[in-house]
């Protein structure tokens, strides 16, 4: 690929973010950066930005922009020379803000979910903490009821995984992304894709993709499945 090619997933809890992202990486070959894996990576290893992250997390509070970005932009001027797919970040509009500063997207898919579709799909959710992975009951089980299919430990759903928690989560993420997506929408590379079904929203996203990435078009229309 001659052209490096940058983009970020946006989307609500549940909404399949993470399965589409692995996709887009394999199917063409871009790096995949989730900010859940640098926020445990971070923590684990104890860097300077991980320990500011750990005191956030263990009081299950936001992680905030400044935070968010002294962790993320560092990997990012690191694979400088790499195509890549953000999951996670930017979350925030100061977090757009601070990354357009450094470098300018090519593209941004958003995923719009209905609300009965993202609570199914949280209420069958369990995760593995110390690596993230994620198990649904209804279509990506474990082998071992409740334990990981890896190392073997507990798994766990999160509290606010549940349905009473998961509207004012939804709430939250409204809020927070619209200024996000109105930013991306003035600059002509937002595309949002609609569904209640990861596989059929993915054929459009490839379809999106493949274009983008092999032509580079100057149209940048807003794609909707139908």
């Amino acid at each position: 690929m001659a052209k490096l090619f940058r983009a970020a997933i946006m989307g609500p809890p549940g909404s399949g973010k993470g399965t589409i992202s692995k996709r887009i990486a394999q199917s063409f070959g871009l790096q995949y950066l989730s900010s859940g894996h640098f926020l445990r990576e971070g923590i684990a290893a104890k860097t300077e930005a991980g320990l500011l992250v750990k005191t956030y997390v263990e009081r299950s509070m936001l992680v905030p922009d400044h935070v968010m970005t002294r962790l993320m932009l560092p990997r990012l001027e690191q694979l400088s020379g790499h195509s890549w797919l953000l999951d996670g970040f930017p979350r925030t509009l100061g977090q757009a803000l601070a990354l357009n500063n450094l470098y300018q997207l090519d593209l941004v898919i958003s995923l719009n979910i209905p609300y009965e579709t993202l609570k199914d799909r949280l209420s069958d959710r369990w995760i593995h903490p110390a690596s993230g992975r994620v198990y649904n009951m209804g279509f990506n089980p474990p082998q071992v009821q409740g334990k990981d299919d890896i190392t073997g430990e507990p798994l766990i759903q999160h509290d606010d995984d549940k349905p009473e928690a998961l509207m004012a989560r939804l709430r939250h993420y409204k809020d927070v992304a619209k200024p996000v997506i109105d930013l991306y929408k003035s600059q002509g590379i937002l595309h949002s894709f609609s569904g209640t079904e990861t596989d059929r929203i993915w054929p459009y996203i490839n379809s999106l993709l493949s274009t983008k990435m092999h032509t580079q078009p100057s149209d940048t229309c807003q794609a909707q499945t139908p």
